[in-house]
């Protein structure tokens, strides 16, 4: 006699649903950002700045409808250009890479994810840029440089420097929060469009 299976039912594969429109998405993103990831408070920023208020954006990149949110809104920055491939410095570009790529996949535009090491790995294929499969390269490649927050740029433009080495096209570098602390500068005096969704002035002001 068979036994019945213990196992739950397997549903078929749930369908993309259709997104908010970008208006909506935004307003949405920018309250959970609000909530989870800014607040007051002395700290000491990467780029050596002390500041009173500050952004982490992991526990919105890492929430489930921040992360969907994040990626509906870079994915739409990237509307207008083609791009191939889209990452940055470990660690702020991780999550938003990683998100980017996947609903890319989902709604028929697939755009690669990688990011760029701090330090290039001491042992193993002892890489500097990890995504890539053994062969690819980035060269020739249509790539936007993506960051959580950007203070003076020097994160993103550590990114640069390695993509421009493997002869990667930057297109732009597109932060999801700029504190307007020099960022937009420092990218055009080396020749890049700096775009953000967010400004710091935009949570400061509420």
């Amino acid at each position: 006699m068979a036994m019945p299976s213990r196992s739950p039912a397997r549903s078929a594969a749930p369908m993309l649903g259709p997104l908010p429109d970008i208006a909506a998405a935004r307003a949405r993103l920018r309250d959970i950002i609000h909530r989870r990831s800014f607040g007051y408070g002395e700290v000491k920023l990467a780029s050596g700045r002390v500041s009173n208020f500050y952004f982490n954006l992991k526990p919105t990149m890492l929430d489930a409808e921040g992360a969907a949110l994040l990626a509906q809104l870079t994915l739409d920055a990237l509307a207008d250009e083609r791009i191939d491939a889209v990452g940055g410095l470990e660690m702020g570009a991780v999550p938003i890479a990683g998100a980017v790529a996947q609903l890319s996949h989902m709604v028929g535009a697939p755009i690669q994810a990688f990011f760029v090491r701090k330090k290039p790995k001491e042992h193993g294929a002892k890489l500097s840029i990890e995504g890539l499969m053994p062969g690819e390269t980035l060269a020739g490649k249509r790539v936007v440089v993506v960051e959580d927050v950007t203070t003076t740029g020097g994160s993103s433009l550590k990114a640069v420097e390695a993509l421009r080495e493997t002869g990667a096209e930057i297109v732009f570098v597109l932060s999801l929060v700029d504190r307007e602390e020099g960022a937009a500068e420092a990218f055009a005096a080396q020749g890049l469009d700096f775009r953000a969704i967010y400004r710091a002035s935009e949570f400061l002001n509420r």
